[in-house]
């Protein structure tokens, strides 16, 4: 080569260079650089500040008090404990049970990630926070309480929940008033726990078993949609079925004791699910699904019959995750798995947690799946759920953290009443039901707690967000939409 190329040679080179880091930082890519474990931390963290009742000593969220420590004391139990809801003080049972599930699914498979990380004992600890308030919440066996406040009082006032005036009654689903989906979400998530604590705390894991096996029963015994039975759910977390709870619980059941009644109930259903769309709060098919597959791969069922129909279900939503299948899933411009417009993201992590999930029964199978449109590898789905971690951590057209508290650029005026409002411990003045809204809602500034670890709804479908604590759609975190990521984040970090 002579000297005049070698020059120009170095000079084009240097130019593809500059070109690759410009292109890299205008799409501002995160995956090199994100600290995964540091998000992992900050997502179990996440529901310490979700929190209701007397905080513990080793509580580290140290702007939240005690609070709503009278819960039940109308139905003369004690319902003190979980997790508030969202952005808001109420206790909704339904997501709440699901919350338990994905984060108990997420310790179960990533259990050596985590700790490895140092965070299985924060992880359990989030878990045991909401199963001793479900123990509490399941008194007899065909009673389950599924709500503790009244939304719409709730959602009129804007108060900490240190401060709160508003009513709090609380309901529940009984023989005469049947919720089979609220029952069999809570099932799962009594068994899948269960799971997480069969190895530290056997005791503990037998009562949550036999919790689960009596939620189940009562189910089975007595269907129905629980929001019939608790009309003020309706507005709020409308169940569109409870075959999917039933199959869900009776799926984690069997991972946990391995009777054959429950490989049975999956066996003989009456219906697959079909191929799934989302995997939600209100629709756990595709999580069913999910389970029986691993079963399938593991090679303890055949692949005939309902479990093949349980394996190609789940495929399938895998491979339109994937851009691969017959109906594929909706991508933003960005990369963003678009679900639906009311606070997406919940909707991302999850089927994230799905990916990571059966990109670990693959490998350890030794297999791969085929789509219509070609071969996924695990690798592939490991690569799909951390693009999605990637996006939500800053690598998106906003170049944004949509994880409050992690990097420099993140969602200051989540829609979020303890946040938003100066700690109690900063100022122990009572904070009203309207004199919230004049004082702290309205207020421009940054929230003056930072909610360290919360997924706001995330951005429109167009990748925008506008950062507004008036705009609950996408600035409002919830525990449903953290509780998979940290299985998420624990496999990649």
């Amino acid at each position: 080569m002579s000297s005049v190329s070698s020059e120009c040679f170095t000079k084009i080179k240097g130019i593809r260079i500059v070109l690759l880091l410009f292109l890299s930082v205008t799409r501002g890519d995160v995956s090199e650089n994100a600290n995964y474990a540091d998000a992992l931390t900050k997502s179990i963290l996440f529901f310490e500040a979700q929190r209701s009742g007397k905080l513990p000593a080793k509580q580290r969220v140290t702007w939240r008090g005690d609070s709503a420590l009278r819960d039940g004391a109308d139905a003369h139990v004690n319902l003190a404990g979980g997790y508030y809801d969202a952005g808001d003080n109420m206790k909704f049972g339904f997501p709440l049970a699901f919350t338990t599930t994905m984060l108990a699914w997420s310790s179960v498979e990533m259990e050596s990630q985590l700790k490895a990380r140092k965070e299985h004992q924060n992880a359990l600890a989030a878990i045991k926070w909401a199963t001793d308030y479900l123990i509490n919440a399941h008194p007899q066996p065909n009673v389950l309480y599924g709500q503790v406040g009244d939304g719409a009082s709730d959602h009129a006032c804007w108060m900490r929940p240190e401060d709160m005036t508003t009513p709090r009654p609380s309901y529940r689903i009984d023989a005469q008033h049947p919720g089979a989906d609220l029952a069999g979400e809570t099932a799962a998530a009594m068994a899948a726990a269960s799971l997480a604590f069969a190895s530290s705390n056997a005791v503990y894991a037998k009562k949550l078993i036999s919790h689960a096996k009596s939620l189940f029963n009562f189910a089975k015994s007595y269907p129905g949609v629980y929001h019939s039975s608790i009309p003020k759910a309706a507005g709020f977390y409308t169940s569109s079925g409870y075959q999917d709870e039933l199959l869900w619980a009776a799926a984690w059941l069997h991972r946990a004791t391995g009777e054959q009644t429950y490989l049975d109930y999956l066996i003989h259903a009456s219906s697959s699910g079909g191929v799934s769309s989302i995997f939600s709060w209100d629709n756990k098919f595709l999580g069913a699904q999910v389970l029986a597959a691993k079963l399938v791969l593991e090679g303890k069922v055949k692949n005939v019959g309902k479990m093949a129909e349980y394996k190609s279900m789940a495929e399938q939503f895998i491979c339109n995750c994937a851009q691969k299948g017959s109906n594929n899933i909706k991508k933003t411009r960005g990369g963003l798995l678009w679900f639906l417009p009311w606070d997406n993201l919940q909707y991302t992590t999850a089927a994230s947690l799905v990916l990571a999930t059966y990109a670990k029964y693959l490998d350890a199978a030794h297999t791969s799946v085929r789509c219509p449109r070609g071969v996924l590898q695990a690798s592939e789905l490991r690569n799909l759920a951390r693009a999605q971690v990637d996006y939500i951590l800053g690598s998106n057209p906003k170049k944004m953290s949509y994880m409050v508290g992690y990097g420099t650029n993140y969602p200051r005026r989540p829609h979020h009443r303890g946040a938003s409002i100066v700690s109690i411990k900063m100022d122990h003045r009572p904070v009203t039901c309207k004199g919230g809204y004049g004082t702290w809602f309205n207020n421009p500034k940054p929230n003056p707690n930072v909610l360290v670890g919360a997924i706001v709804g995330g951005p429109d479908e167009n990748d925008g967000y506008g950062d507004n604590r008036s705009d609950p759609q996408h600035g409002e975190p919830d525990t449903v939409t953290v509780a998979p990521l940290v299985g998420v984040l624990a496999a990649i970090a």
